[in-house]
């Protein structure tokens, strides 16, 4: 490919979607994540969940984190949608990307894209839960569908 569609890449050529990278805070969500679990950092000392993984408890400024299953199960928070592709590799377009709040505790929430209803049935309150995406670098993706 010779560049970014629109960029003198031919018609028939399509970028590829970026992948992640996990690194030393992100590297167990995405092990739980391969293996079919959604997990979060869990701080041992005040009990709280949050997420993105950090060096330390937001809540409490504790150390001591690990990585604990959760149910999967939660709630559009808030959503957008996409309808123009302006991303290379990402060419479904409209989409639903959703800001999903956990039932585990008030204010654990995920970005992650809606799948399995189109774009108008997306709304706030509505019930989610996990599903896992394979992706071509071995990893899984957590997106959300309506909880069945």
């Amino acid at each position: 490919m010779t560049g970014p569609a629109g960029a003198g890449a031919t018609a028939t050529e399509k970028a590829a979607a970026p992948l992640p990278v996990p690194d030393r805070l992100t590297e167990p969500f995405w092990e739980h994540a391969r293996a079919g679990r959604l997990a979060f950092q869990h701080c041992d000392s005040c009990r709280a969940y949050q997420h993105p993984p950090g060096p330390v408890c937001r809540a409490c400024y504790a150390r001591d984190l690990t990585f604990q299953p959760v149910s999967g199960r939660g709630r559009v928070y808030t959503y957008t949608v996409t309808h123009h592709r302006v991303v290379p590799g990402f060419d479904e377009a409209p989409y639903a990307v959703a800001l999903v709040e956990m039932e585990e505790q008030e204010g654990l929430r995920m970005l992650a894209n809606i799948r399995e209803l189109p774009p108008s049935g997306v709304h706030v309150g509505l019930e989610v839960e996990v599903l896992f995406e394979a992706l071509p670098n071995g990893l899984a993706l957590p997106q959300f569908r309506p909880r069945r």
